[in-house]
């Protein structure tokens, strides 16, 4: 059986929750940070005692996510290490992300971490507008943000990501060139550009469908996105995914994993896991996921197997969303017609074999992958590159 090589950590502590926000968080004044850690080892020795997820004796990736880790006590990334198991992150090639906002993050913090194994930071930024933040429920001012970046690189990291947003609201009037241009004074190693989404249930969707918030266009949308792609990869940043751009060298690894269709295994209410063909979830709650867990009991809501459309499906919505793309050697007819057709309508670009859409063809990704998949055969689910 396959052992596993990347592990999700869910802290779900936050502030306050943000105005579009619609994960598994729990919002209040403090962490809990000594409850959180009881609960990581409960599931952790659960997990353990069931022998299915079993994690590599050397990890290549950790992700501490949320919610916000920066929350978090001091000491426990330490802590973490110590419940994941010293023997596990001692490899040189190790990646460990921890998310910060800005508001949380500070030296003392920072160098903890640095302390513990984490040589990686997220940084939740979202923008450099004070209006814009307002908006969307942010805790963290424009010279924290900048000053989040200086204490991390004082702390001693040398691989720092960096959140922003795209797709806000007109009303707000967001001019996306100036955040892009002080972003680019940062001088960071990594950007995630994500768009705004309605999600059912958030206080946006509420507003919007109350008729209270002004919504972008989808040519706007469009518009934004693509004039994002353009400069960051025209100021040394490579697009290596539809939201991710790297330096050199500083692609995240773990979610380079998920894309790959690699195991990994989650920890923390509402985390997910994934080991061929199964994929199953914890629960969101997070009382209900700290009773089952301090009890040694799996927290898991539900799961499910992947049929072999299932599973054709999500690689080829995965491979899609990258830039190495699909290996397209040995597909003929319909197919091949359909990858022809994308090149022609400058929705992707082949080469070497491989096909990867361009920026205008991920923005209508989903729609293409059902497309692709409308026109497989049996013959070509057999095949074994998908």
């Amino acid at each position: 059986m396959d052992t596993i090589d990347s592990l999700y950590v869910h802290a779900p502590f936050c502030s306050r929750r943000c105005y579009y926000c619609d994960f598994a968080v729990k919002v209040g004044r403090s962490s809990e940070s000594s409850l959180w850690v009881r609960a990581i080892a409960g599931e952790l020795r659960a997990i353990h005692n069931e022998q299915i997820f079993k994690m590599s004796s050397s990890l290549e990736t950790l992700y501490v996510g949320g919610g916000t880790p920066s929350l978090l006590s001091t000491n426990s990334m330490a802590k973490l290490r110590e419940i994941v198991g010293v023997e596990r992150l001692e490899s040189d090639d190790l990646e460990w992300t921890c998310e910060a906002n800005p508001e949380s993050f500070n030296l003392e913090k920072a160098s903890a971490w640095i302390r513990a194994g984490v040589n990686r930071v997220s940084l939740g930024v979202q923008t450099f507008q004070e209006s814009a933040l307002t908006w969307m429920g942010r805790l963290h001012s424009t010279s924290e943000s900048l000053g989040a970046v200086q204490i991390a690189e004082e702390a001693g990291f040398l691989n720092i990501s960096v959140d922003i947003i795209f797709g806000l609201p007109p009303s707000l009037k967001r001019d996306l060139r100036e955040d892009l241009q002080k972003l680019l004074l940062l001088n960071v190693d990594h950007v995630s550009l994500y768009g705004l989404t309605v999600e059912n249930g958030t206080p946006l969707a509420r507003a919007v469908s109350e008729g209270k918030q002004d919504l972008i266009s989808d040519s706007q949308y469009r518009e934004e996105y693509l004039f994002a792609v353009e400069w960051l990869e025209s100021h040394g940043y490579e697009g290596y995914e539809v939201s991710n751009f790297a330096r050199s060298g500083k692609r995240s690894k773990h979610n380079a994993n998920y894309w790959s269709g690699k195991p990994y295994l989650g920890l923390g209410n509402g985390a997910h896991s994934y080991l061929h063909p199964v994929r199953r979830w914890n629960v969101r709650d997070w009382n209900s996921y700290f009773t089952k867990a301090v009890q040694g009991c799996l927290p898991v809501e539900n799961q499910e197997n992947l049929n072999d459309e299932e599973h054709r499906l999500e690689n080829l919505w995965l491979g899609l969303r990258t830039k190495e793309g699909l290996r397209i050697v040995g597909f003929t007819g319909k197919i091949q017609e359909k990858f022809v057709e994308w090149i022609k309508k400058g929705l992707a670009v082949e080469k070497g074999g491989y096909m990867s859409l361009t920026p205008e063809g991920w923005l209508i990704m989903d729609h293409l992958t059902l497309e692709l998949e409308k026109e497989f055969s049996d013959k070509d689910l057999r095949n074994p590159k998908i």
